[in-house]
């Protein structure tokens, strides 16, 4: 079964083995949706465990936590009114050790930092994406390496299509 430390263990190996074999190129983590999560766990992990900072976090579509997501995502819109939902759905995460604390890691977090979001995420809402820039902003010395890029919806780029946009390469550099 796939678990939130089993991701974050993977995702260490990979950046081990592609640290081996980088020389002296730049590795940074490009977390999409709930890769978010994984990605701040895993840059958070590096730097109060290895005291290594990566080069750079690009989260695109990402969210404050998996509760928060939940709570929010459409899917669950309909759920919400009745009672046990929060028990039901929500607590059931935290019962399976997922938490994914984004909103957390970002807190402590001392690399570059960049959020893409699409203004017509229906899967993630844009406004989860901006409270963790907030929370990230309030928290980092240096507020020019935290960086929100959102995407007009008039784009049609949505939670799945921000990487097809063709300004994005420059974007990121």
């Amino acid at each position: 079964h796939p678990t939130e430390s089993g991701f974050t263990t993977d995702v260490l190996a990979l950046y081990d083995w592609a640290k081996a074999r980088s020389g002296n190129s730049s590795i940074l983590f490009w977390g999409h949706s709930l890769g978010t999560g994984i990605a701040t766990n895993v840059a958070r992990k590096l730097q109060e465990e290895r005291g290594v900072q990566v080069d750079a976090v690009v989260l695109e579509s990402p969210y404050t936590n998996i509760r928060e997501a939940a709570a929010h995502i459409p899917i669950t819109k309909i759920y919400r009114q009745f009672p046990g939902f929060e028990y039901l759905i929500l607590d059931s995460l935290a019962l399976g050790n997922m938490f994914f604390h984004s909103d957390e890691n970002v807190k402590v977090l001392a690399c570059p930092l960049l959020i893409l979001h699409a203004e017509d995420d229906a899967v993630l809402p844009p406004h989860l994406g901006r409270k963790l820039f907030e929370t990230a902003r309030s928290a980092y010395k240096d507020k020019t390496k935290v960086k929100f890029i959102t995407f007009p919806e008039k784009l049609g780029l949505g939670h799945d299509y921000i990487s097809f946009n063709p300004e994005l390469p420059a974007l990121v550099k």
